[in-house]
Order: C-alpha cells, then structure tokens, then sequence
C-alpha cells in the first residue's frame, strides 16, 4: 500500500498519542488540516492493509496487580503449530515468537500477583511439551516503546523533557521512547485530589513480590475495564463508554486522564505493525554481563535508537545471558552491525552475545488486563 503525506503524517501522531477527548478523531483532523470524517476513513483503511492494529491503551501490568515474564522453550519443530494455537488462546500472552534457536519458541505471559506465575509457566511448557522451558522475568527496565517516524514532517505531539534521537533508515525512521520518559506525552490531569502508589517501572522490579494495586478505587477499576477495547470508529467513541459506568463523559475522560498523569496507563495511542512499515529484521539480543556493568550497559543500550526494548532479566542454568535489547533493522546484516556496535560501545564481548531474529510473528496484542 502506498502511503501519501497525509498518512504518513497520521500514523507519526497517533502511534504516540490519540487524545483522550470528546472526538479524538476530530482533533487529529485540525492537526492534519482535514475533518474527523476523513481521519476515521484512513484509518479503517490502514487498519484494512494491516498497517494499524488497533487503538486503545497501554497499561503498565504491575501497577494493575499483574506480574510478568518472558519465556522460552524448547518446542518440537512437529508440535509448533499446536504450541502455536496453544499460547494464541491464552488470554494473558501479548507477544509470542518464533526464533532461530535451540529456544526456539519465546512468549511474554502475565498473571495476577497473587496467583503462582511459575506453576503456570509449568503447566504451558507440558502441554506445549516442551523439552526445556526457561522463566525469565525482568529485574530491571531501561528501555520500553518504539516509535516509527515515517519521515513526512514532524507530528509527534511536544514532549516535556525529552528529545527523540533520529536513525536514519532505507524505509523510515525508528524513533525510540526511553521507558522513564514515555509516559510524558500524554495529556496532564487536573485531578490533584487523588492518591496513587508511586511508580518505579524503572528501578529494580522483581515480579514475584509486587502488587501495586491499592490505589485504585472502583471507579478507577470499572474506567480501567471499560477503557480496555479497540477504539470504536466513531465521532465520539467515548460516549457509550461513559453510559455504560453511568457517568458523563468528560468525567469519564478525567479519570482516563488521571490513569495516564500518575503513570497507570502509559500511553493511549494505535498499535503499529513495524513490518509493513520496511522494518522486516527484528533481532532479540541477548548478552553475558557482569553484575557490575548491568547497569551501565543497560543505561547505554537505551541510548540507541535503533534499541525499542531493554531490560536485565533473571538467569538460570540453561540461559546465562542477563541483558536483552530488542533491535529494529530492515535487515538481518543491519541488525548485527547495530549489536556488534552496543558491544563495542558498552565494552561488552561480543563473543558473550547471541542474537535471536524472529522467525515467524505468532502472536502479538495489547492484553486485556481485568481488575
């Protein structure tokens, strides 16, 4: 599909922000100099081409009482499709992949705080039949949220504090949002009444022991439920969310708000299929370091642009890398260059790196998160 200006211009703004208002589609269209109408026309039809995935938020789990992990297996080339449809079905899997290694076959899994996230783990690596499984969670997160400028103007909403770096790329440009600024691009709130948990995404996070949950109250839960659904395409998609909670809109829209400024929801924005947009090559790059260096390899890693992820994550026998940085290329000979570079600016061996490309896409959505 061939994208104009106006396209492009469209998916640079609302791949960081839609805005949490009366018609959202609306004021897209004053950005863009066209109406709402024609906003939602091109935008069922990005979404037609797969170009979009869907529009709607972006909830950090921990502070919704959820625990998270990365997993890999070791799946029987026979028994992937089967493992396939397996983890597709299950509700708390975002992501899931097919990589080039002996693990060949890695997914992201949430579950309540309080319920064993390794017997659940446990139980999926047996009816997967897995030969090996691994439960890696994150310790520690430098870098979340990837943003892919298209090149025509900049639409990006003002950001408080922060300045994208540029990568210059054959197809596009990959913009990527450091994970304590992320949330800054979103609208402020004027509820200063409410109490919340203070976030820590960034600090050390183990995700067995936290359950940041007691700041919300019912009305923040039912809005939180409620608000968890593709955007509907229509001229006020927010109305017949507020009447279903029995509440107006606009008040609907300051507890949205509210969820966005203290860090809940970290941004309400489209979900975009890099691989349409030329970045064809994704690499998970794992690497050995020393206690000592994790943190500022980590902090380096989360400077290159071409990086969308990094996190340090638990060990274990079988996985002895402890650093993991997500790279977006639009080729596998790109994306080696790009880690070989991290390792010799983080002074890290590049002998202690193993990069992983994906294989095959299996799975990849915004959880839906009950509370």
């Amino acid at each position: 599909m061939k994208l104009d200006n106006t396209d492009k211009k469209l998916l640079n703004i609302i791949q960081a922000e839609v805005s949490l208002s009366r018609e959202p589609f609306a004021a897209l269209g004053l950005r863009l100099d066209v109406n709402g109408d024609e906003i939602i026309r091109r935008i069922k039809r990005l979404k037609e081409e797969e170009i979009i995935r869907q529009i709607g938020p972006v909830f950090n789990p921990r502070r919704l009482g959820y625990q998270t992990t990365l997993v890999a297996m070791k799946a029987a080339t026979g028994l992937l499709d089967e493992a396939s449809q397996i983890i597709s079905a299950h509700p708390l899997v975002s992501h899931c992949y097919k990589r080039d290694h002996d693990f060949n076959f890695w997914f992201t899994l949430a579950m309540p705080a309080k319920e064993d996230l390794e017997s659940e783990v446990q139980k999926l690596g047996n009816r997967i039949k897995a030969d090996a499984t691994l439960n890696l969670p994150a310790v520690k997160v430098f870098k979340i949220g990837a943003y892919f400028n298209l090149g025509e103007g900049d639409s990006r909403p003002p950001l408080r504090a922060f300045t994208f770096p540029s990568l210059r790329a054959k197809r596009g440009n990959l913009i990527s949002l450091p994970h304590q600024d992320c949330h800054r691009a979103y609208a402020p709130c004027n509820d200063n009444k409410r109490s919340y948990p203070s976030a820590s995404d960034v600090s050390i996070e183990h995700s067995n022991s936290l359950n940041a949950d007691s700041g919300l109250l019912s009305i923040d839960r039912a809005v939180i439920n409620e608000l968890q659904q593709d955007l509907p395409l229509i001229e006020r998609p927010f109305d017949s969310m507020s009447a279903k909670l029995s509440i107006n809109v606009g008040e609907f829209l300051s507890y949205c708000q509210a969820l966005s400024q203290h860090r809940i929801m970290r941004r309400f924005s489209a979900s975009i299929n890099h691989n349409k947009l030329g970045f064809t090559a994704n690499a998970m790059a794992c690497w050995k370091v020393p206690p000592d260096m994790v943190d500022s390899a980590g902090k380096k890693m989360a400077t290159f642009p071409e990086v969308s992820h990094c996190y340090a994550r638990q060990t274990s026998s079988l996985w002895p890398y402890n650093l993991f940085a997500m790279i977006h290329a639009d080729s596998k000979n790109a994306n080696k260059v790009i880690a070989s570079k991290i390792s010799a600016e983080t002074k890290l061996d590049k002998n202690d790196l193993v990069l992983l490309f994906s294989t095959r896409e299996i799975k990849k959505v915004r959880v839906r998160y009950p509370v």
